[in-house]
């Protein structure tokens, strides 16, 4: 014999357990943002792009391989217009981009159909792409050689292929890195 489907409103039972989930919801959330707040003022990042290793990444006093910084325009303005940027504290409301140092200053970085070569040297995984994985199309630096000028660098992801990097932007501002970091924890 079958048992009819109730229908009919929540029990007293039911309420209980749906103002615990709510309860338990709104505390994980409200720990969540304490935790993001709290590691951003002692200077850890978290990433989750597939620019770096996701992991833990903590603001370094010196110079060092990786920086974060608040792309230039019209870069920015493309990133996040596309979704290539989450929300962030840059001042365009995006998240800001971590990538590592490929060219400093006193360097020739080479933009070609390959990639970007710093000194004669080929830096994996930098070919400009014709377009993103949406089809929509890429505009690269233009081909040539550039010395690495004084207050700017190259920055370019060797990690994946298809980062947002300097291949499509060219040199940034020393001026607008935010932060130099190194890894804390990897996965």
């Amino acid at each position: 014999m079958t048992q009819p489907i109730r229908t009919g409103p929540f029990n007293r039972f039911q309420k209980i357990h749906l103002q615990q989930a709510k309860l338990i919801a709104f505390a994980i959330g409200t720990l969540l943002l304490t935790l993001f707040v709290v590691l951003g003022r002692l200077g850890i990042r978290i990433n989750t792009t597939p620019s770096l290793p996701v992991g833990l990444y903590i603001s370094a006093s010196e110079a060092s391989q990786l920086v974060e910084f608040c792309p230039p325009e019209p870069a920015a303005s493309m990133a996040k217009q596309r979704g290539y940027r989450g929300e962030g504290s840059c001042p365009d409301g995006a998240a800001p981009l971590m990538k590592p140092v490929v060219g400093r200053p006193g360097d020739v970085v080479e933009v070609s159909h390959t990639g970007l070569s710093v000194n004669a040297r080929r830096i994996p995984n930098t070919a400009p792409l014709q377009s993103d994985t949406q089809g929509r199309p890429l505009k690269h630096y233009p081909f040539g050689r550039y010395s690495v000028d004084f207050g700017t660098i190259w920055v370019a992801s060797t990690y994946n292929a298809r980062s947002f990097d300097s291949r499509y932007f060219g040199p940034i501002s020393e001026s607008i890195v935010r932060a130099h970091l190194r890894p804390l924890v990897t996965f």
